[in-house]
């Protein structure tokens, strides 16, 4: 046994009769201490670093020989468990966590990457149980504490959300962080003063929290005055050119120009955010035009044709997608109104089906997607949709009979939804193309949404989207109801109407006042859909029209749509 392994198995016994005496405070530090003297071992320096720059492969390729030799090596697990995370096969990091976990039961940076890993297969519950064994411990656990905050966020537990916020910040009040995250929280239940509040006792703590400026920025109702813009601009000053801050701050900036109707040094600020964001993303429009294009091949009516009869016929689900920021939190808003109908989330379960689909058969390496759901028997498919079913009744909050998955990006999984659930219902909300790309333009997205970040890669995007979606319109006749937003807003009553016949509802007032309906709302545009509908946003994009020529140009003849 060598220096390292010795001083090791040295802190795991102390580490384990600790434990036996009921000190796991001192147990946790020694677990920490032992995993950290494990990471020493160069060849554990070597994988770390080829693990952080991306190269899972050369990383496994030293791990695996490592554990063969040393099947208790922590680090060595934790690392192999975070690479099994990233290639999205979520069962074997959890089981190499469990393995870390029985070796060091008091580490908690294990227990934190194992409560992520079971976030991935929607096993909330025992995800949330390993925080709080590690908050129980040390209550100021950043990493633990952070995961419970938006974990409980983004399974619709706001109450608790808040309530864990709170908490949080009589524990540590001086924690900017903390209160950006108290500040979001309050924006998703509506606690608009309390929200502003969050957000500028963030920045009086340090004024170079950017988060907290686009924090303000985001709520979309905040009027920065002279004072704020200075104050930003001096940050932006001050700031590094390749701080990942200055995206944050130039879109606040962007929002902050715009409020002062200086819309030249507003685009110029977006444009500066936007370009910073890109150079940081490895998307690629050619492989998303090339994507959209073989999914249109494989999603004909001959596929349809062969499915049907697959999946759960009866599961009263409404779908909604498009394109982001084209009304899709309006129209879910609208439909959470009425009293058939529950409203819960941006859900992340069929792209997670998508990519489970591939991990599945990862040894054998048997197609990708889309194209292996030909290979899928009708049994599989069941369980699929079963898992969905799971996976989505965590978000459910009453007993109504149907439920919405408002996920804009989803226009590319109708083939598989349909496939899953063909009784569900789908909507495609639709904004003209300019205002669409536009606000895409001046939103910085919290992940995701690669495409938005350039005018011609949005422009391409649009384009894309509208090509697969008239291929469903032919290749499953009736089956996607299209709802316009600028419909929408010229005659509310009448576009509702129409929506609650193709859901097969009956009209509902409540649907009209939608403002009034106080549930809790995730995305930027959630002090939006708060008020009645309005005409506000239709035509901002043409204060800016002079710089928009690259969008114009990728659009091509959907631009004057």
């Amino acid at each position: 046994m060598d220096r390292i392994s010795t001083q090791v198995a040295d802190m795991r016994e102390q580490a384990a009769a600790l434990r036996a005496a009921g000190e796991r405070n001192r147990a946790a530090e020694l677990d920490a201490q032992a995993v950290a003297r494990e990471a020493q071992d160069p060849a554990i320096m070597q994988a770390s670093h080829l693990l952080m720059s991306g190269q899972l492969a050369q990383a496994e390729a030293i791990v695996r020989p490592l554990l063969a030799s040393a099947p208790t090596n922590v680090a060595a697990l934790c690392i192999l468990g975070e690479i099994a995370v990233r290639l999205g096969i979520y069962a074997e990091a959890q089981r190499l966590f469990r393995d870390a976990i029985a070796v060091s039961p008091d580490f908690a940076d294990a227990k934190t990457n194992l409560a992520r890993a079971l976030f991935r297969t929607s096993d909330f519950d025992d995800g949330l149980s390993l925080l709080d064994e590690v908050l129980a411990l040390d209550p100021r656990h950043r990493a633990a504490l952070s995961t419970k905050l938006a974990t409980l966020g983004q399974i619709g537990a706001y109450e608790r959300s808040l309530a864990a916020h709170e908490q949080a910040l009589t524990q540590q009040p001086d924690a900017p962080w903390l209160w950006i995250g108290y500040g979001n929280v309050c924006k998703t239940m509506g606690l608009y003063d309390e929200s502003v509040s969050a957000f500028r006792g963030a920045l009086s703590l340090d004024r170079r929290r950017t988060e907290a400026w686009w924090g303000l920025a985001n709520l979309k109702r905040v009027s920065f005055d002279a004072a704020d813009r200075q104050a930003m601009l001096d940050l932006a000053a001050a700031l590094p050119n390749a701080d990942p801050g200055q995206v944050q701050l130039n879109f606040a900036l962007g929002k902050a120009y715009e409020d002062a109707r200086d819309y030249e040094r507003s685009f110029a600020r977006y444009a500066i955010a936007n370009r910073i964001r890109r150079a940081e993303l490895r998307y690629d429009a050619q492989a998303m035009s090339d994507e959209v294009t073989e999914s249109i091949a494989f999603f004909d009516a001959d596929y349809f044709a062969a499915t049907k009869g697959f999946g759960d016929a009866d599961a009263r689900f409404i779908f909604i997608v498009g394109m982001p920021r084209a009304g899709s939190t309006l129209v879910e808003q609208i439909l959470a109104s009425h009293s058939q109908i529950e409203g819960t989330a941006e859900l992340p379960y069929i792209p997670l089906i998508t990519q489970k689909i591939v991990a599945d058969r990862w040894s054998d390496q048997v197609g990708k997607y889309p194209q292996i759901l030909a290979s899928l028997p009708p049994d599989t498919i069941d369980t699929l949709a079963a898992h969905y079913l799971r996976s989505a009744a965590q978000h459910r909050q009453t007993g109504k009979p149907w439920m919405i998955d408002k996920l804009p990006n989803n226009w590319l999984n109708v083939g598989l939804i349909h496939t899953l659930f063909p009784g569900a219902k789908i909507i495609d909300a639709r904004r003209a193309a300019m205002a669409c790309c536009f606000a895409n333009f001046k939103q910085h997205f919290a992940r995701g949404q690669g495409f938005a970040y350039s005018l011609s890669d949005m422009g391409r995007y649009y384009r894309d989207y509208v090509r697969f979606m008239d291929h469903v319109d032919r290749a499953l006749p009736d089956s996607v109801y299209r709802l316009v937003h600028e419909r929408l807003i010229d005659d509310p009553e009448r576009e509702i109407r129409g929506l609650l016949a193709y859901l097969e509802l009956p009209f509902e007032d409540a649907c009209l006042n939608f403002h009034a309906n106080k549930r809790p709302v995730r995305t930027p545009s959630a002090e939006q859909v708060r008020r009645p509908i309005n005409r506000d946003a239709v035509d901002q994009w043409r204060n800016y029209d002079s710089w928009l020529q690259p969008l114009k140009d990728a659009l091509g003849d959907l631009a004057d749509g």
